[in-house]
């Protein structure tokens, strides 16, 4: 399951980060994307998704959402 799947404002943990472009598996990384960290979803608006992860909020594309698995 990754963060496309899950409902807004559910709270859920990382599991992985599943992708084969170290580049945007480092770019996850500086946004604090770890495994065991807690991530939530706050809204969709198109294909950008609003993430709060560690105290954060981001704005993420589908590609990057669908590389986050919870």
């Amino acid at each position: 399951m990754d963060v496309t799947t899950c409902e807004i404002n559910e709270q859920m943990t990382i599991r992985a980060i599943e992708t084969s472009d170290a580049e945007m598996r480092d770019f996850l990384f500086s946004l604090g994307c770890y495994e065991g960290r807690t991530i939530t979803l706050i809204s969709i608006l198109g294909s950008t998704y609003i993430v709060n992860i560690s105290d954060a909020r981001y704005s993420i594309d589908k590609q990057l959402a669908q590389a986050i698995k919870v």
